[in-house]
């Protein structure tokens, strides 16, 4: 006989990831533990997989149930949304606006947008994902987000891409360094300074890499970190000066840090907005995209 992929089921399952056990879980849906055991034994045989590894004392995910659970919460939010909270939602009174944003990116365009939204809309929530470029397409590609800030990329059929603005590499570096005095930096001057860059398989060091490649421009890339705040940080320490986008700076009246212009070539990223293809926005999401394009409208630019 064949089964349908049901509510109840789903419910029953995000509520074992999430508790860990079945006894509490059961315990939060009312239900005994034989009742909730069969809802995830029925769920397994839809999908045709194992979910859940039980033990005497604990439940785990298996890796399909890892990457299942983040569908399992969408699918619930929106049969929440679509049928629990259709009044609401036709009003925009109710729901939740999920933004996969680079984390240079979120201080910069998120707080005024997000401010004048509340003002008009202040039961909707917004969830923001500050990760990396990388992860920000996957989680919007895979509905996991409704949409993202992100640097332009290849284009591909799953995504589309509205640039925003463009955003062009700084040297970030104390105020006290000896180049910081500097009128007009040459990249020579850079050659012999300790560089601190973020690891290969970042956007932006793909950026700088394939800026300078055909150049011949060798750096001396003494530190590599995973974050461009840890870059900063180690900038403002003293051990080295780093190359990154303007918007990753603080702003002009920090004590220790500046940010000096590079020699050609310029090397810039574009931000833009990242929607995909395959999965339709809600109208909550397209209030807010609205919102954001007008806001930037201005600064709107075409990404080379």
């Amino acid at each position: 006989m064949q089964h349908r992929l049901e509510f109840l089921d789903l419910q029953a399952f995000v509520q074992v990831a999430e508790l860990g056990t079945f006894h509490e879980a059961a315990n939060r849906l009312h239900l005994s533990q034989p009742a909730l055991s069969r809802r995830i034994q029925k769920l397994e045989e839809v999908l045709e997989v194992t979910l859940l590894e039980r033990t005497t004392r604990r439940t785990r995910l298996t890796p399909i149930g890892i990457d299942f659970l983040a569908k399992a919460r969408r699918m619930l939010d929106e049969y929440e949304s679509s049928i629990l909270g259709i009044r609401d939602l036709a009003t925009h009174q109710k729901g939740t606006i999920t933004i996969a944003c680079l984390p240079t990116a979120a201080f910069y365009f998120l707080p005024s947008v997000i401010r004048e939204f509340n003002t008009a809309w202040p039961g909707i929530r917004i969830r923001i994902l500050d990760v990396s470029a990388h992860q920000g397409l996957e989680k919007v590609v895979r509905g996991e987000a409704d949409f993202g800030i992100n640097m332009f990329s290849a284009q591909t059929s799953e995504i589309s891409f509205t640039p925003l603005l463009k955003d062009p590499f700084v040297l970030a570096l104390r105020a006290d360094h000896p180049l910081a005095g500097k009128q007009h930096l040459e990249w020579s001057d850079l050659e012999q300074v300790r560089l601190i860059t973020v690891s290969r398989d970042s956007g932006n060091r793909t950026l700088l890499d394939n800026a300078l490649a055909p150049t011949g421009i060798h750096l001396n890339s003494f530190y590599e970190v995973q974050h461009l705040s840890t870059s900063l940080g180690l900038v403002e320490s003293g051990l080295g000066v780093a190359i990154l986008p303007r918007m990753a700076m603080p702003g002009p009246d920090h004590k220790t840090l500046c940010a000096k212009q590079l020699p050609p070539p310029y090397i810039h990223r574009t931000i833009g907005l990242v929607r995909s293809n395959a999965h339709s926005l809600s109208t909550t999401a397209q209030l807010f995209i609205n919102m954001l394009l007008e806001h930037w409208a201005e600064e709107a630019v075409s990404p080379e």
